[in-house]
């Protein structure tokens, strides 16, 4: 058994993250010492792995915990596990279509301003105004 700190270290985590994940229902420890001390397993230190690894990539506490469900379940067929790879998979793309998006008109912005004593700068006259890039309708 493993107390929060050695699992925090040894999953990679804070043990304020493994806290959390704890309070929320996410992973669970498996038992309490008699001082009250929250216990751990090789188990749940596995889950703590695999729950940093999916935030890695991106999923959300929600998606991590179905996740986990998927992984405990054995039965379960694949194509659940692939539906939120693929629905993650287009969300990093839509991000990504954004960054892009959003590097083209800094840089853009950086090129016009010139860099000098003057006080005048399009970089923030742009921030100060409303942009098309994110009009809210």
């Amino acid at each position: 058994m493993f107390t929060i700190g050695d699992v925090a270290r040894a999953a990679g985590l804070s043990t304020k993250t493994v806290r959390y994940y704890a309070d929320i229902g996410l992973v669970k420890p498996d038992a309490r010492s008699q001082s009250g001390y929250r216990l751990y397993s090789d188990t749940e230190l596995s889950k703590l792995v695999f729950v940093r690894r999916a935030r890695a990539f991106g999923f959300s506490v929600d998606e991590c915990r179905e996740l986990l469900n998927l992984y405990e379940d054995r039965d379960r067929p694949s194509r659940e596990v692939k539906k939120l790879a693929i629905q993650r998979i287009a969300e990093i793309e839509r991000k990504m279509q954004e960054l892009e998006l959003l590097h083209r008109e800094l840089s853009h912005l950086a090129d016009a301003c010139h860099g000098d004593d003057r006080p005048d700068c399009p970089i923030l006259s742009s921030f100060a105004e409303e942009s098309s890039l994110h009009k809210t309708s």
